[in-house]
């Protein structure tokens, strides 16, 4: 009988699409996903545990493992119970998978699965979920604003576990206001889980039950990390916020110490020999960790450039410890005064640094350059070089203005090296021209702190001939990094750029026509046709205008294993190389370059090509949108006693609820609400990025010069405002 039973299951298991699969990842194969549901769409109607079970052959000792199959199903939004306990096929019910936003107001939206329209969630139904839980729902009408409006059906997953927040305290009730202002809700504390807290002490806590429809959050308090304002909070609640990696464990630790404090003589044999050339590296004043070196000769009537950078892959080895540590990371992060690196000091400031009169490992990209910046031969190989010497951008550019200077005389011997670096980069920087590579023109700025880690003040940092010097040397050995793996036919993660969105492009010649401009190219524009505009443009007093709302017309670039070149540089394939020490990706590039030159195997343990294009692409936006926070605090604090204070501010963003304002010279921005203009009736133009009184007719634009008086400062919304002055 039992032989019997076992021939019709493996014969049922037969009809399962899926069932060689199953079998080469189980001795005992389960029923696939896809049969499943393919078995659920067959009976047509909702059906309980025990018939599914029977269709099936589930045997007694499979039971357990079939549970956890279908347990994973609803975890994932294919399946679900209904009231009776029966399981039915989310598609079938037409209901849909996606992602809780919330708002600081209460309310939030569902960012589909499916990639369709956001659907509002109203407050009542925000009491179900935190931000960013995972649901099912179902569209239920439009609000009263015309928006498409959905209902929860089924909490899929809740993903806050631990939250970072203010505590409080009211008429005997403790609870914690979420630093996330995207959580509106409050969490409660039992008194005896409170650790003691302070009312307006920032706190850790544990969340130990979800919301529902009846009842808030509750919490414990597992971590007081001290008063607000007290100096470097603002990066401690940043970390917790965006769930940032920012402790080595002891393991990592343990395995940190191992290292030795200097390249062995083992570990030089089938490497190329380049210590005698002067390779210099050129960074920024405060930089710590070295990833590249530039050293460049002449090659009869043409040039021969080398980038040497640090060889990480050496040390860290795919799904050891560390590398498992620096996926998790996926980059550093720069703070304000305060780095967290992707791997242990010992690496990123020690081994893999590329110090100065230190011998160092590295993978070396040699590229044969022409005069009209032509690519004739270019070759990768692991190397031993020694830095001759640690230059500042400011060093490099004092040296090419004005060679004779006493400050330059440490640097004697160097200058003629620098001079052929400089050449080079005269050669690319043509040649960029000629590609039609789209150059905008922004301001970054640098906090300067006082003995209080607080903001003395903010000046713009200015770009220098050493900066570009260094970029389009990084430029060129990216791209050769890129077009070898493609040669080669070996996956990697490219860096890809995506054109214009159709309906930002066409916004985007809208807003042209107004200036008499016309951008070229079709549906599909070059970035060559942005570069025309931007000539024409350059010198226009509403230059910054049209410039914001170009960049503004493009996408993000994304890690991605299918290249489509990268739009804003004009190149037909590109990938990042030149930073290992501070970005996973460049590890990944050069595993894969030493896969192509027969010196290792690879292919990545961590889930597939894909997999890791979206986490690099999404630790790549948690970073930015954690150094983000921090500057908007810091940049708070800063102004908070210049209230009723007047400036002088451009317009840097426009929107249906007001204008926003970015001051001259300190650099912050604030908002005018829109109440605060003069009395009319203002519309927004999302085309013309304005607002226009319906009575008045009186316009405000993007760029438009504002004089404004500062009124409110609020640290915990990061919130500044303006009224007009």
């Amino acid at each position: 009988m039992s032989i019997k039973k076992k021939s019709k299951k493996s014969q049922l298991r037969k009809h399962d699409p899926f069932f060689e699969r199953e079998s080469e990842r189980y001795g005992t194969p389960l029923p696939s996903r896809e049969f499943i549901l393919q078995v659920l769409e067959e009976q047509g109607i909702p059906i309980s545990e025990t018939k599914l079970r029977k269709l099936l052959d589930i045997t007694p000792t499979e039971t357990e493992f079939f549970n956890r199959r279908l347990a994973a199903m609803i975890r994932a939004g294919q399946i679900m119970r209904n009231r009776k306990g029966d399981i039915c096929v989310i598609e079938k019910l037409e209901l849909i998978r996606g992602t809780v936003q919330g708002h600081s107001d209460g309310y939030g939206f569902l960012i589909t699965d499916n990639g369709g329209p956001d659907l509002y969630l109203s407050a009542k139904e925000m009491h179900k979920v935190l931000d960013g839980d995972r649901v099912i729902a179902r569209e239920i009408g439009v609000d009263r604003r015309g928006r498409s409006e959905c209902e929860i059906v089924e909490v899929l997953e809740h993903v806050n576990t631990q939250l970072i927040g203010r505590f409080n305290t009211e008429c005997g009730i403790f609870f914690v206001v979420a630093e996330n202002k995207r959580i509106s809700q409050e969490i409660l504390i039992p008194r005896e889980a409170t650790m003691k807290a302070k009312t307006g002490q920032v706190v850790m806590v544990q969340i130990v039950q979800q919301p529902d429809i009846h009842t808030q959050p509750i919490g414990h308090v597992i971590e007081i990390l001290g008063e607000y304002t007290s100096p470097g909070m603002e990066i401690e609640i940043a970390l917790r916020t965006h769930d940032l990696p920012y402790e080595f464990s002891s393991e990592i630790e343990k395995i940190s110490a191992k290292f030795p404090k200097k390249v062995l003589k083992k570990e030089l044999i089938k490497r190329k020999d380049i210590r005698h050339f002067p390779f210099v590296t050129i960074d920024g004043e405060t930089a710590r960790d070295f990833d590249d070196a530039v050293y460049c000769e002449r090659d009869g009537k043409d040039y021969r450039l080398y980038v040497a950078i640090a060889d990480v892959s050496h040390y860290v080895h795919d799904a050891d410890a560390l590398d498992k540590e620096a996926y998790k990371r996926g980059n550093s992060v720069y703070f304000p005064q305060r780095v967290i690196p992707m791997l242990p000091e010992v690496l990123s400031n020690g081994l893999c640094s590329l110090n100065p009169h230190t011998d160092r490992l590295s993978m070396v990209c040699e590229i044969q350059l022409t005069t009209n910046g032509e690519y004739l031969d270019y070759q990768f190989y692991p190397a031993v070089m020694h830095s001759q010497a640690r230059l500042t951008y400011n060093q490099v550019a004092a040296m090419l203005e004005k060679p004779k200077d006493t400050s330059t005389k440490p640097y004697t011997e160097l200058l003629p090296h620098i001079q052929l670096l400089y050449k080079i980069y005269q050669i690319l920087q043509k040649a960029r021209k000629k590609r039609g590579a789209i150059d905008f023109e922004t301001i970054e700025t640098q906090m300067i702190f006082n003995d209080q880690d607080k903001i003395e003040e903010i000046l713009p940092l200015q770009r220098n001939v050493a900066h570009r010097l260094i970029e389009e040397c990084m430029l060129a050995a990216n791209v050769c990094a890129s077009d070898f793996l493609q040669k080669h036919r070996h996956p990697v993660l490219y860096r890809i750029h995506e054109g214009p969105a159709p309906e930002k492009l066409e916004a985007l010649r809208d807003f042209l026509k107004e200036f008499g401009l016309q951008l070229g190219g079709g549906s599909e524009p070059h970035a060559k046709d942005y570069a025309k505009v931007l000539t024409k443009i350059n010198g226009r007093a509403d230059a910054q205008l049209l410039q914001t709302v170009m960049l503004r017309s493009l996408r993000q670039a994304i890690y991605n294993p299918e290249n489509i070149g990268h739009f804003g540089l004009a190149y037909e394939t590109y990938t990042h190389f030149t930073s290992p020490i501070r970005r996973y990706p460049d590890l990944l590039v050069h595993r894969a370059i030493k896969a192509v030159l027969s010196i290792d195997t690879y292919s990545p343990s961590v889930g597939g090509w894909h997999e890791l294009g979206k986490h690099c692409s999404m630790t790549e936006r948690r970073a930015d949108e954690a150094t983000r926070d921090v500057e908007s605090w810091l940049k708070c604090f800063y102004i908070q006693d210049k209230i009723n204070d007047c400036f002088d501010g451009v317009i840097s963003g426009v929107t249906a609820f007001g204008l926003f304002v970015a001051l001259d010279q300190i650099y912050v921005e604030g908002l005018i609400h829109i109440s605060e203009l003069p009395s009319d009736y203002f519309h927004f133009d999302s085309t013309k990025h304005m607002l226009y009184g319906e009575r008045t007719g009186k316009k405000y634009r993007l760029g438009d010069r504002l004089h404004v008086k500062l009124v409110r400062v609020d640290l915990e919304t990061r919130k500044i405002d303006f009224v007009l002055a």
